[in-house]
Order: C-alpha cells, then sequence, then structure tokens
C-alpha cells in the first residue's frame, strides 16, 4: 500500500514537470515564430540597404532632392489633372513621382493597386510636348487604358495583334514624320523584342526630338523572381540602350527587396528615384475560408455569401485556377441566380471586352477569371474578390485581392482555401525561380488561425507592420484554438517515405493518403486519424 501511494506521488510530480516542460516548448515555439518573421524582416532590409550602397559606390553621387517642392510646371499640372484627368488631388506621392519626372529623372514606383499609378506616367505624358511610350503586359489592360484616354480627349492608341490597318498605318506615320495627334502609345513587350520595322521607326522618333517618356507598366514582370516573370520583359533594357537621354518610369504594386534590385539593373536605371508607398491598404477584410472538396458544396458557398453580403448587385471578381473552372464556376453561379460571366485568354477577344463591358458598367454583378483578368481595370467600386482557389504567391495575391476598393471604400477579401489545391499549384511553379518557397509562403498565410493576415504582408514585402484595426478574420475571431500533437503523424510520413526511397518507389499525394492510413491503423491507433494535413 505504501509503494503504491509513493508511485503515485512520483506519478503526479513527473505530470506535473511535464506540463511546466509543455508549456515552456509553447513559449518557445511562439518566440522561435516571432524571431523567424523578424529576421526575414531584417534580411529584406538589410538587401535593400546593401543595393542602396553598391549604387552610391559604383555611380556619380545625386544630391536628394525635395521633389514636392515647387517647379515651374506645377500650374499646367493642376490644370490638366483637374481639367483632364477630372481629379481634384493629388494621392500620396504621385505629385513628387510627377516632378521627377519632368525633372528628366529615371523613376521606379512602388505603390499599392489602387494608389494611382497610371496618373503618375499619363500626366507628364499629357505635359510633355513628345510622345510617350507605354509597355504594358496584357491587351486587356491596354484595351482599358486606350479607351479611357480616348473618353478624356486624349490621343491614345496601341500597336497589337488586334489594331487595325488603318490605325497601324497612322501610328507609323506619327513616328516616323510627327504628322498627327499621338501622345500615348501602348505597345506589348513582345512589339519591343521582335518587331524590327517598330524600333526602327521609334529610332527615327528620337532622333527628331519626339519621345519624350517611357513608361514599363507591371514592371515585376521583369524579374525572373517575380511573381509574372515574362520572358519578352527581360527584353526591355534596349531601351535605355537605345534611348539614353529619354526618362523611365517603372512602374509595379508588388516588388519584393530582391525584386526591386533585379529590375532596376535589368532595365540600365542604377541611378533611378525610388518612390516606395505603404502596401497597407486599411480599407480591405481580408479572410481565409475552409473550402469543400465537393465542387457544388463550394459554389454553395460562394453564392451564399455574395447573395448575403451584397444583395444590392455590388460588383465583384471571383478568380478561379483554370480556364475550364472559370466557364464551370460562372454557369453554376448563374444557376445560382447570381449575374455572372466568365472571362479568361482563351475567349473571342471582341467577346472578351463584351463581358468585359457588361462588367464595368454594372450590367454583371460578377466576372470570373483567371490572372488575365485585372491588370490595371479602372472600376473602383469593386466590393469584394473572391479566390475560388489558392494563388500561388504572396505577390499574386496581393495584387488579385487589391483590385477591391479603389475607391476607398470598405471591401472584402476572400479566399477559399483547401490543402488539396496544393498541389496543382505545385505542379505550375515547380520551375519558377523560388516557386515552391512562394507557394509554401501564401499556404502558410491560409493554414494561421493566429497571425494577423495583414501582418503577413508588411513581412513578405519587408515593410514595418501596422496595427491592422480588426480588418482581418484572425484579428477578430473569438474561437478558442487547440494545439494538436502531430508528431505520430509525422513519424508515420516519414516512415513512408523512407521505405519508398530505399524500394525506389513513387507516390501521388493521394496514394501517400492511402498507404498513412493503412499504416495508421497498423501502429494501433484505431480511431480515425486526424487528417487536417490532407483535407
Amino acid at each position: 500500500m505504501e509503494e503504491e501511494d509513493n508511485i503515485e506521488g512520483e506519478l503526479l510530480l513527473v505530470q506535473a514537470e511535464l506540463h511546466d516542460i509543455q508549456g515552456q516548448i509553447k513559449e518557445l515555439l511562439d518566440r522561435q515564430e516571432q524571431l523567424s518573421e523578424r529576421e526575414s524582416q531584417l534580411k529584406s532590409m538589410l538587401e535593400v540597404s546593401k543595393a542602396s550602397r553598391d549604387t552610391i559606390h559604383n555611380e556619380p553621387s545625386v544630391a536628394p532632392k525635395d521633389w514636392s517642392g515647387s517647379f515651374s510646371w506645377d500650374s499646367r499640372a493642376d490644370d490638366i489633372r483637374f481639367n483632364v484627368f477630372g481629379i481634384s488631388s493629388y494621392r500620396p506621392n504621385q505629385r513628387e513621382i510627377i516632378n521627377a519626372i519632368m525633372s528628366g529623372r529615371d523613376v521606379l514606383v512602388i505603390m499599392a493597386a489602387g494608389g494611382g499609378k497610371s496618373l503618375c506616367y499619363q500626366l507628364p505624358a499629357v505635359l510633355h510636348d513628345g510622345i510617350t511610350l507605354v509597355v504594358s503586359p496584357l491587351l486587356s489592360l491596354i484595351q482599358d487604358q486606350v479607351m479611357g484616354l480616348a473618353a478624356l480627349g486624349i490621343p491614345a492608341y496601341m500597336l497589337a495583334s488586334i489594331t487595325t490597318k488603318e490605325v497601324e498605318k497612322f501610328v507609323y506615320k506619327v513616328l516616323d514624320k510627327g504628322e498627327g495627334e499621338l501622345k500615348i502609345l501602348y505597345v506589348t513587350p513582345e512589339k519591343i523584342s521582335k518587331s524590327k520595322r517598330f524600333m526602327s521607326k521609334l529610332e527615327k522618333c528620337h532622333h527628331a526630338g519626339r519621345l519624350s517618356l517611357i513608361a514599363i507598366d507591371e514592371a515585376h514582370c521583369c524579374s525572373q523572381w517575380g511573381h509574372d516573370f515574362r520572358p519578352d520583359y527581360k527584353n526591355l533594357g534596349i531601351l535605355k540602350v537605345q534611348f539614353p537621354n529619354v526618362p523611365m518610369i517603372a512602374l509595379t504594386a508588388t516588388a519584393t527587396s530582391k525584386v526591386q534590385i533585379d529590375l532596376i539593373e535589368m532595365l540600365h536605371i542604377p541611378r533611378c528615384v525610388k518612390f516606395v508607398s505603404t502596401i497597407n491598404r486599411p480599407n480591405l477584410f481580408y479572410k481565409v475560408f475552409d473550402k469543400s472538396p465537393v465542387g457544388k458544396v463550394v459554389i454553395d458557398d460562394i453564392a451564399n455569401f455574395i447573395s448575403e453580403s451584397y444583395p444590392n448587385n455590388e460588383s465583384g471578381i471571383v478568380y478561379c485556377f483554370s480556364r475550364k473552372e472559370c466557364e464551370q464556376v460562372a454557369k453554376e453561379l448563374c444557376e445560382r441566380d447570381i449575374l455572372a460571366d466568365y472571362y479568361h485568354a482563351d475567349m473571342d477577344v471582341i467577346a472578351r471586352e463584351k463581358v468585359h463591358m457588361r462588367w464595368s458598367k454594372s450590367k454583371l454583378q460578377v466576372i470570373v477569371g483567371t490572372v488575365a483578368f485585372g491588370m490595371g481595370i479602372n472600376k473602383p467600386d469593386v466590393r469584394f474578390v473572391i479566390h475560388h482557389s489558392l494563388s500561388k504567391s504572396m505577390e499574386t495575391y496581393y495584387q488579385e485581392s487589391g483590385r477591391a476598393g479603389r475607391d476607398g471604400l470598405p471591401s472584402e477579401c476572400v479566399l477559399y482555401y483547401r490543402p488539396g489545391d496544393v498541389p496543382r499549384q505545385s505542379s505550375m511553379v515547380f520551375y519558377e525561380n523560388c516557386g515552391l518557397q512562394n507557394l509554401y509562403d501564401i499556404v502558410q498565410y491560409c493554414q494561421s488561425k493566429r497571425s494577423c493576415r495583414r501582418g503577413a504582408f508588411f513581412r513578405h514585402f519587408g515593410e514595418v507592420a501596422q496595427d491592422c484595426n480588426g480588418m482581418c478574420d484572425n484579428c477578430t475571431s473569438n474561437i478558442e484554438l487547440k494545439d494538436i500533437d502531430a508528431t505520430h503523424h509525422t513519424k508515420i510520413i516519414v516512415s513512408l517515405l523512407h521505405d519508398m526511397q530505399l524500394n525506389d518507389q513513387r507516390a501521388t499525394l493521394l496514394q501517400l493518403v492511402d498507404k498513412f492510413k493503412a499504416k495508421w491503423k497498423e501502429s494501433g491507433e484505431f480511431s480515425q486519424p486526424n487528417m487536417f494535413l490532407f483535407a
């Protein structure tokens, strides 16, 4: 009896000590997460600092200038801003950027979606006497911009596959001889890299002193480290080589420090003035919903969210993984009384433009698209952006979700996530630089139930964190979270992978799940395994 009492007493002591150790482990893990986040932020800041130092050492020094001061073109710029563009006041950094361009400097602009990047080169284009060349990645974006400028009475044209012979002849005549009204010319990067005729005409325009500004929109496409790398963008450095005295402005909403360093080098603008605006969009509410493995249930959830949250037909976007998925989701939303249509690159140009126009004029509530839709869209009242599928990176998600609420009013960014979507994306990004790591970053964003969603963007882009003000689901959640000990799960998976490697076997993720379930039963655990890793 006495011996049992002693054993029970020692057991209580051991259990108490184990409880204390578990608490210490949790504190250490929390501290490890905090330190890892700070390490990433400091590394990013260090890269920017080193790049700035190298630029100073390798190039003649340039005295810093107060770009918010007074300049000779101020009154004309104010007049054009108000009477041509109909804008009552500048947004943060717009005036300073315009002044730097008008002073003949090369400029790099990192500005959040909806911050007003287009005005930064369109207004100087109107101020200048010559022609502004704009390189942009998507036809839909170019069409939208040209259409908007034409409505303002600004002579803007594009040279692209859909340009008529009459317009092409007119543009080449203006470039060659200066005959005709042309202020802004939009082209795709392919035109720069593949059309000798165009580059020859542009050379004549430059020699005549009529090429006043070069703008590279969505400049992150230059960098292989960027989330939307375009091979033809890497050839745009030729513009600065051929036209060294023409000021260049490169603009993007998303660029990590590594991408910034890369595109400055690729575009040959080492002495550029850099304007970096905060990535924070305080009017956007970020949330992640668990996604059902049953397709019909997912559509039900999305349709219910739209009809309950936006019953007055407020505009929104739903992003999908594939073109086929776009068509299917749009069809099923219509069956649930949501006025929707799809948009993707396989569509006929006229049909695609018709859908875009109906949505722009609020005759459609929802446009269902791939990433091909949305860059530079001029629709400020998008109240919600929903991701039916996982994005491939934090940059991609930030840019796509940022198409909501450009008017500054409250809007929602919703992502439906299930781990089963990860393999689909991993097969697409496997050969991209840092493709898998970028994917894992957005997966971590989705899986987090504690960390601030907004804080994840600050960390990723190396910006000092700001208060979320309760504008994400994690910061407003009252759900009590429980930690799950996944040690046993992990040991089984590692054991399986080790056995497969020894036997030179391969398996899909679903086959691995089946093997895991079988191994779990063999281990003597008769309860259903917690499949949170594979849901």
